[in-house]
């Protein structure tokens, strides 16, 4: 029997999720709470509290949150690189940093044709090493998720940095280019756009050079709140954020069903021993659910 955090909506759904499995809330007190990444050798989840400016730290070994970083420099979205290495969207640095291993922070991408970039949200990495990542104008808008400014880019793009350090612009025709994933062969990137009505999910095409982008379609269409950020796991599927909890999609773009979570959800991340555990980033609270599932191993 399915818990009532579940609802199937059609029975390919039934084989991700688990019986007598409920979704569980580990932690409460964030005013926006966004950008989960897990580091499987601590055992631990980093996430933020953009308007606060702090990144959250939970512990899988005992349950405890702490402060990881404050201020953290309005952080957003962040990955985990090939070599284990912690990948950073920042709001206020207006950049997407790393930190190395030795706690070093370094700035990978910060301007593009000499102009500052608006506010890296999310990222991903690749399997070649390149980071791409989205950058929407959310962290210059207001002062509530870093400082106010006038954009100096012509439009919100999306980009890649090679592993050398050459920053490309992949896509140039998203109004609000956010969350970001590869399906596990990488052949298409998705790329959600919060900056349409309804928000929706484009599925595009990566070229056979692993570089550019080419065809693009839209992959499913948001009707509850909006797609933000969403991970794929091992079988091309899709679980993305939404105003109810968060939304499963199969390669083919049916839903297939849902996990409703009593807040809207900004972002998701698969964790844990097994990696079959879906961290889920939702305004105030962090909440997880065990699922039948993980990501592609790396």
């Amino acid at each position: 029997m399915l818990a009532k955090d579940f609802v199937v909506e059609d029975p390919r759904f039934e084989r991700l999720v688990l019986g007598n499995v409920a979704v569980e809330r580990l932690y409460t007190g964030s005013r926006w709470a966004e950008g989960p990444a897990y580091f499987a050798a601590g055992r631990y989840l980093l996430w933020s509290d953009i308007p606060n400016n702090r990144l959250l730290r939970f512990d899988e070994t005992d349950n405890s949150v702490s402060v990881f970083q404050q201020p953290s420099n309005h952080q957003n979205g962040h990955t985990v690189d090939t070599q284990g290495r912690l990948i950073s969207c920042e709001h206020l640095g207006r950049c997407v940093s790393m930190i190395d291993h030795d706690g070093t922070r370094i700035v990978l991408a910060d301007h593009f044709n000499g102009k500052k970039l608006n506010s890296p949200n999310d990222v991903v990495v690749k399997s070649d090493g390149s980071i791409w990542f989205t950058d929407p104008s959310y962290g210059i808008d207001t002062d509530y998720e870093g400082d106010q400014a006038a954009s100096e880019q012509d439009g919100c793009y999306v980009y890649r940095i090679d592993p050398d350090g050459t920053l490309a612009a992949v896509a140039t025709d998203f109004v609000r280019p956010n969350g970001l994933a590869f399906s596990p062969d990488e052949s298409v990137l998705y790329i959600s756009d919060t900056g349409v009505s309804p928000s929706h999910l484009r599925a595009l095409s990566v070229d056979e050079d692993g570089k550019m982008l080419g065809h693009s379609q839209v992959f499913a269409t948001c009707e509850i709140g909006g797609f933000d950020g969403f991970r794929v796991d091992q079988h091309g599927n899709v679980w993305t954020s939404a105003g109810d909890g968060v939304h499963c999609y199969a390669p083919d773009g049916t839903r297939l069903g849902r996990i409703l979570i009593p807040e809207v959800v900004a972002n998701v991340e698969f964790g844990g021993l097994k990696r079959n555990r879906l961290f889920i980033a939702a305004t105030t609270s962090l909440y997880a659910v065990y699922l039948n599932t993980r990501p592609v191993p790396r």
